[in-house]
């Protein structure tokens, strides 16, 4: 990766890792979050294509490397502390989630209720083997 680049990310703050909002370019809906590695960013950056750290996992996850629905990035920017990337991204497949839906925020939280408010893609049941 980019000396510059690295200069500027600061992952010593998360151990390791740093805030990663995915944002779909044209319309500007937040499709997730999730966290990056140096090196799942460096990856990012080389394929063009979002790249994270799966905490649960523990490994690099190439975003829909099982549903297909990846997410192509556009535009990254870097937050001024230096430790949250904003990736703008075309999201192909349509689903961001792995619920199948659009995206990660689709709970509507009222004072006594919650609200599914998701649009749903895919059935993961059908496309993950579990």
């Amino acid at each position: 990766m980019n000396e510059k680049i690295t200069s500027v990310v600061d992952f010593s703050k998360g151990n390791g890792l740093i805030t990663a909002i995915a944002q779909d370019a044209e319309t500007g809906e937040i499709l997730m979050v999730a966290n990056m590695n140096e090196q799942s960013l460096a990856k990012t950056i080389e394929l063009g294509e979002a790249v994270y750290w799966s905490r649960s996992r523990q490994k690099l996850w190439h975003k829909g490397e099982e549903s297909g629905n990846t997410q192509k990035v556009r535009d990254l920017y870097l937050d001024c502390d230096g430790d949250a990337l904003l990736l703008k991204v075309e999201q192909i497949g349509g689903a961001a989630c792995h619920t199948g839906k659009r995206s990660c925020f689709f709970r509507k939280l009222d004072r006594d209720s919650v609200t599914d408010v998701g649009v749903q893609v895919f059935d993961p049941k059908e496309v993950y083997k579990q």
